[in-house]
């Protein structure tokens, strides 16, 4: 069957709106350049491992790195949560998806409150500009899902399967960040090798089960723009897990060779 053909069948013919497609194609430019971005070594937002320590840049303002993801994530999530009221009858599809999302900011909230261990701090301009990424690009996909009300649906129906790979993704991401959480003892602030599950395969499982989760929001919204949000999250997560691999290398002799960046032996 034709590529085009595929997409007749698994895609909502939406609106032919100029947002839509400035949305699409936003997402795919800019995600693609981030990624190629981490992959050689730029940290275009300043937080994480990767600033904190190699870092010489002097930042005027900055957060301990718990309050800078919670800046990150919490709008997001109460954005999800006030769309239930400001759009009450989107129908199954338009309910599974914000739930599916609300969850994720949920789940992202409490891991920062409960699960991840923080040593360093976070400038504040990157929580601001990280926070105001999430914030528009799903209030974007959930807009655009809301667009669809009233159109055809696609022939080929797959919010379910959707649902069940979203659960898939959700719990396996943070399964592999419950167990990097478990590698630092109380009072450590060192790094260690993780190990355990598809973290001997993987640097970065926890990003591969993020994609999942991505994946599964786009088969129940079925629309461009959620396929193009998860190729251009894929394309970021490249780049963030091959630099992730490399600063490993570098900080540890006795790093295995044989475990690679995101998918298992491939990359």
């Amino acid at each position: 069957m034709p590529m085009t053909q595929i997409f007749r069948e698994i895609l909502f013919q939406e609106p032919s709106l100029i947002f839509n497609k400035i949305m699409v194609v936003m997402n795919l430019v800019f995600s693609a350049i981030l990624g190629i971005s981490e992959a050689f070594g730029k940290q275009n937002l300043e937080y994480s491992k990767f600033w904190n320590l190699n870092s010489k840049k002097q930042v005027k303002a900055k957060v301990p790195s718990r309050m800078g993801m919670l800046i990150a994530y919490t709008p997001s999530l109460i954005a999800c949560l006030s769309f239930f009221w400001i759009f009450p009858n989107g129908g199954i599809r338009f309910f599974m998806l914000n739930s599916a999302i609300a969850l994720h900011f949920f789940k992202r909230v409490l891991e920062v409150l409960f699960v991840h261990k923080y040593s360093g701090a976070m400038a504040m301009n990157s929580a601001i500009t990280i926070s105001s990424s999430y914030l528009m690009a799903f209030s974007s996909l959930i807009y655009i899902q809301h667009l669809t009300e009233g159109s055809s649906e696609p022939n080929i129906d797959l919010k379910y399967l959707g649902f069940i790979v979203f659960m898939v993704g959700i719990i396996g991401n943070f399964y592999y960040h419950f167990l990097l959480s478990n590698m630092r003892k109380k009072g450590e602030n060192g790094y260690k090798i993780p190990k355990g599950g598809l973290f001997n395969l993987v640097i970065c499982p926890h990003y591969l089960f993020e994609i999942v989760t991505f994946l599964g929001f786009s088969l129940i919204s079925q629309t461009l723009f959620s396929f193009s949000s998860t190729i251009g999250t894929s394309f970021y997560l490249m780049g963030r897990s091959y630099a992730t691999r490399k600063w490993y290398l570098s900080k540890f002799e006795d790093f295995p060779r044989t475990v690679k960046a995101l998918i298992p032996f491939v990359f």
